[in-house]
């Protein structure tokens, strides 16, 4: 078939990819990981160095593979049908995780709302006693919790609001750089996305440092210290994924890659970090403010 006779078809078909030996290998990864975290359990000695194999299995298919695609769209093989599949999972994904945050936020409606003020109702009303000490009031550290002082709204989390804010300011930025193709501008505007993030997970730890160091507040502190714990943690690992994510984008940037037709990749990484930013503010409300 001559080239212009396979772009003709390619315009009308969806590009379909070589086999690939990476899911096989990647479930081999997979698999180590698990069996090392069960022999790490067990009390098994080699259990941490299987782990690390099979950690180290999934870093080198996640860089062949990714590497993979990436020559894919470089090579122009991506064009209009597969882009907008490419838009119609992301947003999918995006939908899923919301429904994913949605779960926990609403243990959280139910435990502080719900819950909480019924117990105490039966104790004002009925004379019901469930532990010594227990008044129905928010925060509770539940019957066997230890003594913890609440987070406070003002300290970090402002500040890491105002990070995660800030970057959703430079990802625009970036993104507006590149729809005029501003290969500068585009540069500074992902790297200070970066920057924000990584910073924003270095006063996270901290936080978490402070809270069981000082504060008393564990994931064993009652209802407030498992769906704080829970609801703060899993946005972090988002944010790192996403900080990952935005990194990739940043160093294929530098690379010149994208232009301001093709560039579906930053797009959905700069979605994925609007979301991101969108749960923080929920969070900052409805956990430290409230």
């Amino acid at each position: 078939m001559t080239t212009s006779a396979a772009q003709t078809a390619h315009s009308h078909h969806y590009f379909v990819p070589q086999p690939s030996i990476y899911p096989f290998i990647l479930s081999g990864g997979m698999f180590l990981l698990a069996l090392g975290f069960i022999l790490k359990m067990n009390g098994f000695a080699p259990g941490p160095w299987v782990m690390i194999a099979g950690a180290a299995v999934i870093i080198y298919v996640l860089f062949g593979w990714f590497g993979k695609v990436i020559a894919e769209s470089q090579g122009g093989d991506y064009r209009a049908w597969e882009d907008k599949s490419f838009r119609y999972g992301m947003i999918w994904f995006i939908a899923s995780e919301v429904m994913f945050f949605a779960a926990f936020f609403g243990a959280l409606y139910y435990v502080r709302i719900i819950s909480v003020p019924e117990l105490g109702n039966m104790v004002a009303e009925h004379g019901v006693t469930l532990y010594p000490g227990f008044t129905g009031a928010w925060p509770s550290s539940g019957p066997k919790g230890p003594e913890f002082t609440p987070m406070g709204a003002w300290g970090i989390p402002a500040i890491n609001t105002a990070l995660l804010l800030s970057s959703g300011v430079t990802v625009t930025w970036a993104h507006w750089a590149l729809l005029k193709n501003n290969r500068l501008h585009l540069n500074l505007g992902l790297a200070a996305t970066v920057l924000l993030g990584f910073i924003f997970l270095g006063f996270q730890a901290y936080e978490y440092y402070h809270a069981y160091t000082e504060l008393g507040l564990t994931l064993g502190a009652g209802a407030y210290g498992a769906t704080f714990f829970m609801l703060t943690g899993f946005h972090g690992f988002h944010v790192t994924l996403g900080a990952i994510m935005l990194t990739v984008i940043l160093l294929r940037c530098l690379k010149g890659h994208f232009d301001s037709e093709r560039h579906f990749a930053f797009e959905g990484v700069a979605w994925y970090w609007h979301f991101v930013d969108v749960v923080w503010l929920l969070l900052f409300v409805l956990v430290y403010w409230l």
